[in-house]
């Protein structure tokens, strides 16, 4: 049984993200090394992290809710400051590419990379969220152990898979502010990262966590897509699968007669 629970938990926190890597990124040389490279933006801001947190609490020499929630803060900010370090670096390798190919134009689009960058900061935030969780529970006899609620796990599971999206999302909002100049994108990027570490801190009170949680993973979804280009216009195309017909035009060389017909 708890196999199956941990089996469950990881296909529900990974599995449309598992989807959007088998069908959009994977197919894609490019996409994949951009993929990678995002991946290992973000471990470097758990790095680093990782490290203030060990000076704090060494200089501090304690363990309080204040420091914690200084530490998440100070995470969030670092994470944020990776995806602009890994924007200035794919910017640079769009041009890059752009001049090396023959038309003057990159194989692999800026706002490609903001996706596929944000997808990536998403699943390995996920996977260093939930793996331990997952760990404890394969053992027997994990769930409601010390009165915890019983719904620890499956919770879990949909905080990552909302956290999953929320990268995606904020990295093709992040990117375009970037590309744009806009302060005020950037800064609702960052406050939202931050309400949604905040909200992580009212667990075990699901409620008030998952619901506005996946409220926020709603509504930044629906900005990424308006940002990305999208309308109501292209989701009705998409689902209807018709293809506008390509307009084709025919050039005859002028010492050339055409063949009648």
């Amino acid at each position: 049984m708890g196999a199956a629970g941990c089996f469950g938990c990881a296909a529900i926190a990974f599995g449309t993200a598992a989807a959007l890597v088998l069908l959009t990124v994977a197919p894609e040389p490019l996409r994949v090394i951009v993929l990678v490279a995002g991946a290992f933006f973000w471990l470097l801001s758990l790095l680093a992290a990782s490290l203030l947190w060990f000076v704090s609490v060494q200089l501090s020499g304690r363990e309080d809710s204040a420091l914690l929630l200084l530490g998440a803060a100070v995470a969030v900010l670092l994470q944020e400051l990776s995806r602009f370090a890994c924007f200035k670096l794919l910017k640079k390798a769009d041009e890059g590419l752009a001049t090396l190919s023959e038309d003057g134009r990159s194989p692999i689009s800026l706002r490609q990379m903001a996706y596929v960058s944000g997808l990536s900061f998403g699943i390995i935030s996920g996977v260093f969220s939930i793996v331990n969780i997952l760990a404890d529970s394969v053992g027997p006899g994990t769930v409601g152990i010390h009165g915890d609620s019983p719904y620890y796990f499956i919770t879990s599971a949909f905080l990552t898979m909302a956290l999953v999206l929320l990268h995606t999302f904020w990295g093709v909002i992040f990117f375009d502010a970037c590309e744009r100049r806009h302060t005020g994108g950037l800064g609702l990027v960052v406050g939202s990262h931050l309400l949604t570490s905040g909200l992580t801190f009212l667990n075990p009170w699901y409620e008030a966590s998952l619901g506005p949680i996946f409220i926020l993973t709603l509504c930044t979804g629906l900005w990424a897509f308006s940002t990305a280009g999208g309308s109501f216009r292209n989701i009705l195309k998409c689902l209807s699968c018709k293809q506008e017909p390509e307009g084709r035009v025919v050039l005859y060389s002028a010492l050339q007669v055409p063949p009648e017909e």
